[in-house]
C-alpha cells in the first residue's frame, strides 16, 4: 500500500476543533451486527460508505477502542443496518459498550444469519475482505453478499453532533 507520512504535518492540531469542523459533513447512522454463537452483537458506526460496484464493496471504520468489533470481525458475515429516521434510540443504545444491547430490539436473521434490525432503512449483509490501520480507527473493506431497503423509509442523519432528518428543498 502506498502513502505518505503526514503525521508531522498535523502536530498540535486541536482535536476538538477538528471534530467540530468534521461534524459539518452530514452522515447516515448505521448499526453493525453479527452473531456471536447464539447471541447477537452490534455497535453504532457513523463511518460507513459505498466503495465499489464492481466488485461490490463497502467500507466501515470501527474505532480501535470498540469492544464489539473484535467479535463481529471474526463472524463469517455481518450486517450493516442503515438506521431510519426515528431510530435515534437504537443508535444511542448500540453506541455504548457492554450491556444487553438487543434486549427488546426486534430483528430477524439475514440469509446467512446476521441480524437485520426491524425498521432499518436499508441493510447490507457482508463478509470482511481486508482491514487496514487508520489511526485511532480501522478501515474495514467488506464484500457484499446481499442487501435490501425499504424505499418508503427516510434515513437517520447525523450532523454537527445532532440527529437530523431530510428536508426536501425542491418543494
Amino acid at each position: 500500500m502506498r502513502g505518505r507520512d503526514v503525521s508531522t504535518q498535523l502536530d498540535g492540531v486541536n482535536t476538538r476543533a477538528l471534530r467540530d469542523v468534521l461534524g459539518h459533513f452530514c452522515s447516515g447512522v448505521t448499526v453493525v451486527t453479527a452473531m456471536d454463537g447464539d447471541e447477537p452483537a452490534g455497535f453504532t458506526c457513523q463511518s460507513f460508505s459505498a466503495l465499489s460496484l464492481d466488485p461490490p464493496r463497502v467500507l466501515l471504520c470501527p474505532s480501535k477502542r470498540s469492544t464489539s468489533w473484535p467479535t463481529i470481525r471474526t463472524a463469517a458475515t455481518f450486517c450493516i443496518n442503515v438506521l431510519a429516521a426515528g431510530q435515534q434510540g437504537l443508535s444511542d443504545r448500540f453506541a455504548v459498550s457492554g450491556g444487553p444491547k438487543f434486549d427488546g430490539v426486534p430483528w430477524h436473521p439475514a440469509e446467512r444469519g446476521a441480524p437485520i434490525l426491524e425498521g432499518a432503512a436499508a441493510w447490507f449483509e457482508v463478509a470482511l475482505d481486508v482491514e487496514h490501520d487508520g489511526g485511532d480507527h480501522l478501515i474495514a473493506v467488506a464484500a457484499m453478499l446481499d442487501f435490501g431497503a425499504d424505499p418508503a423509509t427516510e434515513p437517520l442523519l447525523f450532523h454537527r453532533s445532532r440527529y437530523r432528518g431530510i428536508v426536501d428543498s425542491s418543494r
